[in-house]
């Protein structure tokens, strides 16, 4: 994850298309619609309201003041931020030093054959690193863990896949962006606001780069979600 200026993420329309199957082929990349069978809204609904579980705020840009906290919930954490689009792993077409000025050939967390995850392909969340304001491994949020993203009326299941600076939340891989009908471009696009995230606690797919995997476990974990909360 980069420290990215303020004001270089612009918002996007959301995209409405029909809903995705469950069973997605492994490794491929994301179709775009809601995935599983829980709606946005009910999860949504769940969100309303924050017990902070963070120390203090969060930013969503280097230049922007903290204006975001982690919130916790049985089961899960979450947060309501921005998208910047990271593109940071395996080097590909749409992620390379050309496209992405801020573009790193690694992630913390690796594919099942230890290559970094690649990011036009695969839906993955990057979450702070461990700080005094918070530390996501001590909350039981692991590298390969499931999250909810939510955009508008689409939920799009991810991975922990990169841990990010400190002090600055609210990024996500290419592939997440795409999803959700948000600009991937890493350089110009991304989502001002309006995207929630929740990280259920303790989980964690394998292989780490199979969204179908991610998909089943998450539907399910979501489900539970719902039903406890």
């Amino acid at each position: 994850m980069r420290l990215r200026p303020l004001g270089l993420a612009t918002a996007a329309g959301t995209v409405l298309l029909c809903a995705t199957a469950l069973a997605a082929a492994h490794g491929d990349a994301p179709r775009r619609g809601r995935e599983g069978t829980v709606p946005a809204a009910d999860l949504l609904a769940k969100v309303r309201t924050c017990d902070r579980i963070s120390a203090g705020l969060y930013r969503t840009d280097a230049e922007s003041a903290p204006t975001v906290p982690v919130c916790g919930l049985k089961g899960a954490v979450f947060w309501q931020a921005d998208l910047d689009v990271d593109c940071d792993g395996q080097r590909t077409t749409h992620c390379n030093e050309d496209r992405d000025p801020w573009y790193q050939d690694d992630t913390a967390f690796h594919q099942s054959d230890g290559k970094p995850l690649r990011a036009d392909a695969l839906p993955y969340v990057v979450v702070p690193g461990k700080s005094a304001l918070w530390d996501h491994a001590a909350a039981g949020i692991l590298g390969g863990g499931v999250v909810a993203v939510i955009h508008g009326d689409q939920v799009e299941y991810a991975v922990v896949g990169d841990i990010g600076p400190k002090e600055i939340i609210g990024e996500a891989s290419y592939a997440t962006a795409e999803a959700l009908g948000i600009d991937p471009d890493p350089a110009t696009g991304g989502a001002e606001s309006g995207v929630t995230y929740i990280l259920f606690k303790d989980s964690r797919v394998s292989p780490v780069e199979s969204h179908a995997a991610a998909v089943a476990l998450g539907d399910r974990l979501a489900r539970q979600f719902l039903a406890e909360n």
